[in-house]
């Protein structure tokens, strides 16, 4: 059974930056594609970047492209998200995945979750 814990959320000021890790239990980390996630109050869960197992491959949604920064350290089973000069609009529950094949942005492809972290950005 896969466990996957989020942190670093926080409140942030308009413009700041945080870092969100993701770490995980088990050996599936390794061999799987890893996507976070973002949910604001009364929305739907959207899709924010990916990375494939082994790193070479990433994708971003358009909002954040510029912005945010997926990573990961298969050594550590840890996936991170570099959040750079951040906006209101980027208040939300983010969540990290796994999924065996990268390259989807659909919540239902991904199979295992974290219970997320709050980012809250004020203006």
């Amino acid at each position: 059974q896969v466990q996957l814990v989020e942190s670093g959320g926080g409140l942030v000021q308009a413009g700041g930056s945080l870092r969100l890790s993701c770490g995980a239990s088990g050996r599936t980390f390794r061999t799987a594609a890893v996507g976070w996630f973002r949910q604001a109050p009364g929305k739907e869960r959207e899709f924010v970047a990916a990375i494939s197992w082994s790193g070479s491959l990433t994708s971003y949604t358009d909002f954040v492209k510029g912005r945010f920064t997926i990573s990961r350290d298969n050594a550590k089973n840890t996936a991170y998200l570099q959040m750079n000069s951040l906006k209101p609009e980027d208040t939300a529950v983010y969540y990290c995945a796994l999924n065996g094949r990268y390259g989807s942005t659909r919540v239902s492809e991904y199979d295992y979750w974290g219970q997320g972290t709050q980012v809250t950005v004020s203006s």
